[in-house]
């Protein structure tokens, strides 16, 4: 699969980020301070992450800033993005499931590498929901 991960500043998790999808075979493309070309604020770092996804250069993002808020704000601004802030794995798995989330935001402050791993883990064997209640609830975020 093909990620593209942005972040704000390389403290924290975001390197091992990076390190973790590539050892489980993934194609990553890297985006703010993992990019030496590109502006590092997150605002601008995760929406070049959420149009990866978005215009089809990527399947999936993990968008980081030191909370995962502001992240998970810029992503869901681009449309047919659904990113969501994940803690733990139970919200990632969530996140997946019933809300088919495409970009993960993650909070530089708050996630160590043992709940990364944990999250991940979650997040990447994850499948949407084949309820149709959950299906009708994603499709109704287009028309929101």
């Amino acid at each position: 699969m093909r990620i593209s991960v942005a972040t704000d500043s390389l403290d924290g998790v975001a390197e091992h980020v990076v390190k973790l999808l590539r050892t489980r075979g993934h194609e990553v493309v890297t985006h703010g301070a993992l990019n030496p070309d590109e502006r590092d604020d997150w605002a601008w770092a995760s929406e070049l992450a959420a149009r990866d996804v978005s215009e089809g250069r990527a399947d999936q993002a993990v968008v980081c800033c030191w909370t995962g808020t502001g992240a998970s704000i810029a992503a869901n601004k681009v449309p047919g993005v659904r990113a969501a802030l994940c803690v733990d794995a139970y919200t990632a798995d969530g996140a997946r499931k019933w809300n088919d989330a495409n970009v993960l935001a993650l909070s530089l402050r708050l996630t160590s590498e043992v709940v990364l791993n944990e999250i991940l883990d979650a997040w990447l064997a994850g499948v949407p929901s084949t309820d149709a209640t959950d299906q009708a609830n994603v499709s109704h975020l287009d028309t929101i």
